[in-house]
Formats: structure tokens, C-alpha cells, sequence
């Protein structure tokens, strides 16, 4: 296409781009943009963080939006920038939500300005671009960088007006919507996350939290938990009745040790890493976890993980089902005198869990064999098939095993 836009004199005053050089550089914008990338996440490494986050394919997305915009109006002054305005002031607001200032993005802007104009200095030797055309390009590239400028600047500056409070609000509303689950538009949580800054993960971690004993929810808030400590991306509500946070994808060793120094003594159950839209069974879980630290049948620690406690949750998560479970499988024994039946059910328990001779089961029940042996044909006289089919025994040891752990709770509140 050489000869398409004639050298001018070095003596021309500066004026708008001639419209056909749009045709010159739109091919250029492809590797234009990916030169622009390795070059901006080199100078600044938290940019190259963002890109492989999340957000990713959005910031490319703006980012060749920007650059092809800055093409579009050469070619048609009138063209729309409705969609690049709005991708400008959304990277401000990222900005602001991420604690930085104005100066790295700015960098970042003119960093990619000054790559541009290498490439079109190229590109203007093949086509012999007069000094006057490559200065007015120049002239028009930095005008158009200091307009993206401003734009972004209305983004930030939008956040910084934002009270603390009101941000803390949006984030705990953004919180309860992604706890409740369906039927909540995923438009509603979408346009919180866009209000926050924040991104929306696949998977999150729920941490349900409780006060030390005679320490309130404010005491928790004042002195339980030191919330600036905890990391930027972490959602938390502590005015709730049951305190809790959200912690973007799995607890992994920085997000515990992160935990340890904000918690400052304050009871914590992680619930299980699931998918965001399963966060509701995470923090029910992890609260669950602390009802039964509550009744002393989990031993209590300041970070006490569900992933730990997986059967234990299961066989007591059904109080009244387990009732009746009980009532059902030990129907055999149901008359017999209290004394006996509580021999027998301990003696079918560890039978049930070990399948051990008499002389083994016997050192484990601090008996003799020989009682074991009697106690046994008992148990089979009066269980009968119960016993020999599997899908039986099975139901008969789960609700043993779900007896004995909450009785140890009922001895430890003794």
C-alpha cells in the first residue's frame, strides 16, 4: 500500500491524521497489542498477575478495544467511543479496588503509547511518512493516551468518593447473595462483583467463626479478628449472628497463615472448597463443625478444617434422623434390661468395627473370651439375619458408630 498517503513537507504545520492511515494501521494492531502486553507486564509484574487471573480475557478485551478505537476515529472522527469510555472508567475502578494508585496505570498507558509510536516509526519508513505526518501522529497518539487518562481517572476518583462503609456493605451484600444460592440472578451477583472490584471465583472456601467465650459479635469485630490483616479478595461479615468469610479458591498454606495472624485466638471451622455456586453447603458445614466442637465431640483448636471431620459430619448431621435410625436397628434389644443391653451394644460394636476373635475382642472389652463368646451367640440369637446381611450391618454399625460419638459429647459436658 506504499504510496497511499504522499510525503509531506518538514515544514507543515501539525493537523489531524489523514483518514487513509487508518487503512495502513489497522494490520499492525494484532501484533501491536500482544507487543504492547509483553512489554507492559514486563515494566509492571502486577499487570502480568491480573492477566492470568480472572479478569484476563476482560483487560485484553479493553485493551484492544482502546487501540482499535484510537483507529476507528482516524478513520471516522464520528465514530461512538461509548464502549471504550466505559472499559477506561472500569479500569480505574480496578484500580481503586485494588489499593493502587493512579501512577501505574498511567505508566502502563504511555508504556504502550511509546510502543505504538516505535511501531509506527517502522511502518513509516516503508511507506515514507514525511517527519511532519510521524510528528502529527505523535501529537494525535499522546492527546489520545491523555483522554484515556482522564476517563480512568473518573473510574478511580468514582471509587474514592465511595465511603468505607458503603463499600463494606456492597461487599457483605455481595457476600449473602452468592451464600444464598439459586434463585439469585446470576446478573445480580455479576453487577456486585463490577460495583466491588471484586472476581468472582469457581471455587470458594467458607470459614464459620465464633467469639471467644463472654466476647460479643463487636467484641469479635473490635478484638477477635484483626480485618486488616486479611487479604484484599477475602469477603467477610462479622455483624452477622454467625460471624462468617468467604476466601477465594482453597485454603492453601499462605491463606492459613493468613488466618492464624487475623484470627487472634477466635474459633474458626473451614468448611470444604467447592464450586462458588455450592458456597451455602460450605459455610453449613463449617458451622455444623462447631456445634459439635460446642458439645465436645470434635476436639477444639483455633482452625479446625471439615476436610478432617468428613464422617463424623455425616453420621451426626441428622440428630433426629439418627433417633430414628436407632430406634429401628437396636428395635431387637429395645426390651431388654438397660444394664444388658448396654454390654450387648458395646460387644456388637466392637465386633461390628474389628470382626476379631474372642481372645482380641475380649482384650478390647476387658472381658474373658468366654463371655465374648456367650455375649455373641446372644447378639446372634437375637439380631439373626440382621447380622448376615450386609446392607443390615452396615445400617447397625453407621448408627453405633453415630451413638458413640455423641455420647462422648454428652459425657463431655458432664
Amino acid at each position: 500500500m506504499p504510496g497511499l498517503i504522499q510525503p509531506s513537507d518538514t515544514g507543515d504545520p501539525l493537523g489531524p491524521l489523514p483518514q487513509e492511515f487508518a487503512a495502513i494501521m489497522r494490520p499492525e494492531l494484532p501484533s501491536l497489542i500482544k507487543e504492547i502486553g509483553v512489554e507492559v507486564t514486563r515494566a509492571y509484574p502486577e499487570y502480568a498477575r491480573l492477566l492470568n487471573g480472572p479478569n484476563g480475557q476482560a483487560i485484553r478485551v479493553g485493551v484492544e478495544q482502546s487501540l482499535a478505537s484510537f483507529v476507528d476515529l482516524v478513520a471516522e472522527p464520528s465514530t461512538s467511543t461509548t464502549l471504550r469510555d466505559d472499559m477506561c472508567r472500569r479500569f480505574g475502578r480496578f484500580e481503586a479496588y485494588e489499593g493502587r494508585t493512579m501512577e501505574t496505570l498511567q505508566g502502563a498507558y504511555r508504556l504502550g503509547a511509546r510502543v505504538a509510536l516505535r511501531r509506527a516509526k517502522k511502518v513509516g519508513r516503508s511507506y515514507s511518512f514525511s517527519p511532519t505526518l510521524m510528528l502529527s501522529f505523535a501529537d494525535a497518539l499522546f492527546a489520545y493516551i491523555d483522554e484515556l487518562e482522564s476517563l480512568s481517572r473518573e473510574g478511580f476518583l468514582e471509587v474514592q468518593s465511595q465511603s468505607g462503609e458503603q463499600s463494606e456493605a456492597m461487599r457483605r451484600r455481595l457476600l449473602h447473595l452468592i451464600l444464598a444460592g439459586r434463585p439469585v440472578p446470576r446478573s445480580a451477583i455479576a453487577e456486585l462483583c463490577e460495583q466491588t472490584g471484586w472476581a468472582l471465583p469457581e471455587e470458594v472456601t467458607l470459614v464459620a467463626a465464633q467469639a471467644p467465650a463472654g466476647l460479643d459479635r463487636a467484641g469479635l469485630d473490635r478484638a477477635g479478628l484483626d480485618r486488616a490483616g486479611l487479604d484484599r479478595d477475602v469477603l467477610v461479615d462479622l455483624s452477622d449472628p454467625q460471624p462468617h468469610l468467604l476466601i477465594p479458591g482453597p485454603l492453601d498454606d499462605v491463606r492459613r497463615q493468613m488466618l492464624e495472624r487475623t484470627l487472634l485466638g477466635t474459633r474458626a471451622a473451614i468448611g470444604l472448597t467447592v464450586p462458588t455456586a455450592l458456597a451455602s453447603d460450605s459455610i453449613r458445614w463449617a458451622r455444623r463443625l462447631l456445634e459439635l466442637i460446642d458439645a465436645g465431640i470434635i476436639t477444639d483448636a483455633p482452625l479446625v478444617l471439615c476436610e478432617d471431620h468428613l464422617i463424623t459430619l455425616w453420621l451426626l448431621s441428622d440428630p433426629a434422623l439418627l433417633d430414628q435410625l436407632a430406634r429401628r436397628e437396636l428395635a431387637p434389644i429395645a426390651g431388654i434390661s438397660t444394664t444388658r443391653r448396654e454390654r450387648l451394644i458395646e460387644t456388637l460394636r466392637v465386633w461390628l468395627e474389628t470382626r476379631g476373635t474372642a481372645a482380641h475382642m475380649g482384650e478390647l472389652l476387658d472381658v474373658h473370651p468366654q463371655t465374648v463368646r456367650y455375649r455373641m451367640r446372644n447378639l446372634e440369637t437375637i439380631f439373626g439375619e440382621q447380622l448376615v446381611d450386609p446392607e443390615s450391618r452396615f445400617s447397625t454399625e453407621a448408627v453405633l458408630r453415630a451413638l458413640q460419638l455423641r455420647e462422648r459429647g454428652t459425657e463431655a459436658s458432664i
